[in-house]
């Protein structure tokens, strides 16, 4: 019986891929079979990733690349192709968080905001996708949110909602664009996950009386819970699934 799960032979790339989900992400794929690139700015947390990946049994290596420059993005994916000949796999995961008041938020917070949750996972879906276009292959799953679906009381997200919910349809235009030339294209819209970006929120009552108020199973995130989803659409099990945004959350999308 096939194993439409064993990433094994292919070339992953995982964007955000020193901290929080991104190394949770990277480790799902290692463990599959795929070699595995990670991306970010911080070399010194790189190497920390690579270590652990490779700990694994997995083949890993690691681009310095920042999501808001596209001439980063280029020079790290051209490394990753003259290293490996090709990208099967991409998880456009970088992002960061913001909560503050809407009429608040600076111009530059804004930007900040929109430039690395929406313009990032553009630039880098293009630049993957012109090699993924050469190939006639390709498997991009982008990092959306539970806020690409649902605004949260009182949670001052204008710029991350927005942001995520551009990720959405981003998600569903290029797999309109890019389907007949075998490449999907997919997003996972995680609820609230215990990491770096959330562990102050996470260590507050009031934050788990959120969860017990908007999550149907009343806790958030365990590590691990994400693997299922990346996995499939990374994998032949996912070849007729494109443009969609799945969203692991407990339940919080479905109220």
């Amino acid at each position: 019986m096939k194993n439409y799960f064993d990433l094994s032979g292919k070339i992953a790339l995982v964007t955000g891929g020193s901290s929080g989900l991104g190394i949770q992400l990277a480790k799902a794929l290692a463990r599959q079979g795929a070699t595995v690139v990670v991306a970010a700015r911080r070399e010194e947390k790189l190497q920390e990733t690579v270590r652990a990946l490779k700990e694994l049994g997995a083949e890993a290596s690691y681009v310095v690349m920042d999501v808001m420059s596209p001439k980063s993005i280029e020079q790290a994916v051209a490394e990753v192709v003259a290293q490996y000949q090709r990208i099967d796999i991409l998880v456009n995961n970088a992002g960061v968080g913001a909560s503050v008041p809407a009429a608040e938020q600076s111009t530059e917070d804004w930007r900040k905001v929109l430039g690395t949750n929406l313009d990032g996972v553009y630039y880098v879906a293009r630049a993957v996708g012109k090699q993924m276009l050469k190939q006639e292959y390709g498997k991009i799953i982008n990092l959306g949110s539970i806020h690409s679906e649902v605004a949260m009381k009182p949670a001052y997200l204008s710029a991350y909602s927005a942001a995520k919910g551009g990720v959405k349809m981003l998600t569903k235009a290029l797999a309109v664009e890019w389907a007949k030339h075998g490449i999907t294209v997919n997003a996972i819209g995680p609820g609230y996950f215990d990491t770096h970006m959330t562990e102050k929120a996470f260590q507050t009552q009031t934050f788990q009386d959120i969860l017990a108020t908007y999550s149907p199973m009343g806790r958030g995130g365990r590590p691990g819970e994400l693997d299922g989803a990346v996995i499939y659409f990374a994998s032949d099990a996912s070849s007729f699934t494109t443009g969609q945004l799945l969203c692991i959350d407990g339940g919080w999308t479905a109220i």
